[in-house]
């Protein structure tokens, strides 16, 4: 999976990549039964985004279980509000890269560099950052 700067377009891919893993359904005929995400703060602060839809509630996914049943259908047809979604992303959930690639809930505070990222990570989720990153 890939990871995307907006919510969208991380959705809209995880929409694609179930399709194309689910040959035998139409667009419109397409079942869903979870819908995952995973929101991370680079070292350079931008916020990027993993999404993905699942078949059935027994698969496992690469990131977070966020929605099931009708609610991972309504995203998946695209009746969804993206700011509610934001807003209800927990911030301890958040990943933070620490080095290139590499990502844990919080940024490593025992090394000069994982105090800088602290730094910068410390507004992550405050309401002016939320509205400066909806996109």
């Amino acid at each position: 999976m890939s990871m995307y700067a907006t919510l969208e377009e991380a959705i809209d891919a995880a929409r694609e990549e179930f399709l194309a893993a689910n040959p035998e359904m139409e667009e419109d005929d397409a079942a869903v039964s979870q819908f995952n995400l995973q929101k991370y703060v680079m070292q350079d602060g931008d916020i990027m985004w993993q999404a993905e839809f699942l078949a059935d509630d027994i698969e496992e996914g690469e990131v977070l279980a966020l929605r099931s049943g009708e609610a991972a259908q309504a995203i998946f047809d695209g009746d969804f509000d993206e700011i509610e979604l934001r807003q209800e992303w927990l911030p301890e959930n958040t990943l933070h890269e620490w080095d290139e690639g590499e990502f844990q809930l919080e940024p490593p505070g025992d090394t000069e560099e994982g105090k800088a990222a602290a730094d910068e990570w410390e507004d992550d989720n405050s309401d002016s950052d939320r509205a400066d990153r909806w996109e």
